[in-house]
């Protein structure tokens, strides 16, 4: 039967072929089954389980285990490869989603949102759209009410002021220009 021996200070596992071999090495936990690991490891800190992983020969480096029992489950796993083919060359099964892999840099970089100009907004907008009907009625004199655009959208009120903050004036660059007029009622127009 293996039996295998985690120093305390470095967290180097060997395998030795009898439990006298296991007892000469100095500083060591001994274990045998996985029961037997998980009985260590429940005095070990979790930090502890994910070092012990990332050493392993051909680990994938990760940051954290799901729990502990998953962390014994597949340094036991891991390490019963590597008795087969001893301690250099051990592949080690692919990662599943109970453990998380670290950060790595990314990969595509987005650009950000680009402000479209005055001139692409008369282009981009289709005919009969509702950004053509709002533009329509944002650009008479005077401009329009907030009750207006609702109608003519069929939006409830919190609708056409996201479109107007964030459509017109974040994705499209156009100066919305708001006013409250001597009866109360606010107006909205464009300036062009």
């Amino acid at each position: 039967m293996k039996t295998f021996t985690i120093e305390n200070g470095t967290n180097n596992i060997t395998i030795h072929a009898s439990v006298k071999e296991a007892e000469v090495v100095p500083d060591a936990e001994r274990f045998g089954n996985k029961a037997a690991l998980a009985k260590l490891a429940a005095n070990w800190p979790a930090a502890r389980l994910v070092e012990i992983w990332n050493s392993l020969p051909g680990a994938p480096a990760i940051q954290k285990f799901k729990d502990r029992q998953t962390g014994v489950s597949r340094i036991w796993k891991a390490i019963q490869s590597l008795g087969a083919f001893g301690l250099e060359a051990a592949p080690v099964a692919p990662l599943k989603a109970d453990v998380a892999l670290e950060k790595g840099p990314a990969k595509n970089k987005g650009t950000g949102a680009k402000k479209m100009s005055v001139d692409a907004t008369k282009k981009g907008t289709r005919e009969g759209s509702k950004t053509e009907a709002i533009l329509g009625l944002m650009k008479q004199p005077g401009g329009t009410t907030l009750k207006a655009i609702m109608e003519a959208t069929s939006w409830q009120a919190h609708s056409v002021r996201g479109f107007i903050s964030g459509t017109l004036g974040k994705k499209m660059g156009l100066t919305v220009l708001s006013t409250r007029g001597e009866n109360g009622k606010r107006s909205y127009s464009i300036l062009a």
